[in-house]
């Protein structure tokens, strides 16, 4: 990992590993990140871990190499990026039924998960016509982009997938089809549990993308590559493209939609409150809240203080991946 003069290392892990002891894990995780001065969220549950946290290079690397020690999470997945602002603001190790909500009981991603394909190799592995690629992301992720010729499910939760797998799955058999499945998220872990899903309903030639977009935008060429659009990220750069350049999208604070420059420019968009997928939706209640949200926050940023409403800002950003959206997808605080 290279240094840079940007003060903070920010650390998005995960990794399926059967966890032996809960409570013991999360007491010392706790203990280590707060002797390190390591703020973030990190789940444990008896799947594996899965967390994003930040600090100095060397305290993250404590934290990580804290991890790697325990039986089964050497191979603890981790990218790096680095912010000029502290990101978070407390550590918070939680014990959760799931790393990655899926809700279904039984599924074991760490002996049960599809083959990995590097992203390098990723271009030629969905150029076969036999291979069915199917987007494991929410509709409002694959909306602003996608590969080329994938499959979206349009679901609004990752707890949507198994129903909209099973419905796919018995057209394929009656069809008599059995193809090879390759499938894709934004850092892998929802195309990771994903794949043993699909592996327990038979289907046994299933790959996935390791790292998932974000490494192959970091690792593929742009002139090479096959992703069209940006990918949304669930952080304040809203959105990544080739490079993991910050993309042109702004979020709604009401329902967490990434906005392109001219959705902003529609009618019912008003900033901290509305836009034209929520406005409708959204009771006077609800939108008095958001209203007073953002004058608090406009009011604190004149003052170069951090408002109760920020707080709240850094606490949607401060939970795991997919975790959050479960909590977020509604748009309620």
């Amino acid at each position: 990992m290279s240094k840079t003069p940007a003060p903070y290392c920010v650390a998005a892990l995960y990794h399926f590993a059967p966890v032996a002891d809960r409570e013991a894990m999360q007491q010392a995780l706790q203990t280590v990140c707060v002797e390190q001065g390591v703020k973030g969220t990190v789940l444990i549950a008896d799947e594996g871990v899965n967390g994003t946290i930040a600090g100095d290079d060397e305290a993250v690397e404590t934290v990580i190499a804290h991890i790697r020690e325990y039986p089964g999470f050497e191979g603890l997945e981790v990218k790096y990026s680095y912010a000029e602002e502290a990101p978070f603001l407390r550590m918070k190790v939680r014990l959760k039924s799931e790393i990655v909500t899926m809700g279904v009981d039984g599924v074991d991603a760490a002996h049960d998960k599809g083959e990995y394909i590097a992203p390098t190799e990723w271009n030629a592995a969905i150029a076969d016509p036999d291979t069915i690629v199917i987007d494991t992301r929410n509709t409002y992720e694959v909306a602003i982009g996608s590969f080329d010729g994938a499959i979206n499910p349009d679901t609004h939760s990752f707890r949507d997938f198994p129903q909209w797998f099973d419905d796919f799955a018995q057209k394929l058999r009656e069809q008599d089809n059995a193809p090879r499945i390759a499938m894709f998220c934004t850092g892998g872990i929802r195309c990771e549990k994903a794949t043993a899903y699909v592996r327990q309903q038979g289907f046994d030639d299933v790959v996935h993308l390791k790292g998932g977009i974000l490494k192959y935008l970091e690792n593929v060429p742009e002139a090479e590559s096959q992703f069209d659009g940006s990918c949304f990220v669930f952080d304040e750069r809203v959105s990544v493209t080739h490079g993991l350049k910050q993309g042109e999208h702004t979020l709604c604070r009401a329902c967490r939609r990434p906005l392109t420059p001219d959705e902003l420019k529609h009618p019912d968009y008003v900033e901290g409150e509305q836009c034209q997928y929520c406005a409708h939706s959204r009771t006077e209640e609800q939108k008095a809240r958001y209203r007073e949200r953002q004058k608090q926050m406009e009011l604190a940023e004149r003052r170069n203080a951090q408002h109760l409403a920020q707080e709240m800002e850094q606490k949607q950003k401060n939970e795991p991946v997919d975790d959050l959206w479960e909590v977020l997808g509604s748009g309620e605080e």
